[in-house]
C-alpha cells in the first residue's frame, strides 16, 4: 500500500472524529498513521505482479491438468 493511500485513510479517520476532539486532530491523524502502518507491515501481503504472476502460473497448471485428464479418460477407454 501507497504511502498516499496510508495518509488518504489517516486522514479521513481524523476527520471522522467529534468536534469535541478536534483540538487533538494531528495527534490522532499521526497515530491512525503509525497504527496502519505497524498493522499493515504484520501483514503476508504480495505484490500485484506477484499475484499476477501466480495467477498465470495457476492458469497454465489448470490448462495441463485438463489436457492430461482428457487424455487419461482416452486411454481408459481405449
Amino acid at each position: 500500500m501507497s504511502d498516499e493511500s496510508l495518509e488518504n485513510i489517516a486522514r479521513r479517520l481524523a476527520e471522522a472524529v467529534p468536534e469535541g476532539l478536534r483540538s487533538v486532530r494531528e495527534d490522532l491523524e499521526s497515530n491512525f498513521r503509525s497504527v496502519l502502518r505497524s498493522s499493515l507491515s504484520k501483514l503476508d501481503l504480495v505484490t500485484r505482479e506477484e499475484f499476477e504472476v501466480q495467477e498465470a502460473v495457476l492458469a497454465r497448471t489448470r490448462e495441463k491438468l485438463e489436457a492430461l485428464e482428457a487424455l487419461v479418460k482416452e486411454l481408459e477407454q481405449n
